[in-house]
């Protein structure tokens, strides 16, 4: 199945939203790694923004987590190094919410 065929203002318009969804991605995972947004606040939002972030991205992002660790812990709570957050299932979402529990 071909692409559409885009304008050059359609094209403009897709190349500034896919901007802005980064930009607001990348902010997100900046306010996760400083500590501002938790990781149950980031995973209960339901957008897209949220969803097409990779599990593995997100991970990194988290304070303390780098690739190594980051990959590891993939492999422990068994979800696939190429999953995204919208992909996750039930009990993988509830393994990593429980394994990032904030203790107030």
């Amino acid at each position: 199945m071909a692409l559409p065929a885009l304008t050059l203002s359609q094209r403009a318009q897709a190349l500034e939203k896919a901007l802005a969804v980064r930009r607001e991605r990348a902010d997100l995972l900046v306010a996760l790694k400083s500590g501002a947004l938790t990781l149950p606040a980031l995973l209960a939002r339901e957008d897209d923004v949220v969803g097409k972030l990779r599990v593995r991205r997100l991970l990194e992002s988290l304070p303390g987590i780098g690739t190594i660790r980051a990959g590891q812990l993939l492999t422990d709570l068994d979800i696939s190094d190429r999953r995204r957050v919208q992909g996750l299932g039930a009990k993988q979402r509830a393994r990593l919410l429980t394994l990032f529990r904030t203790t107030d």
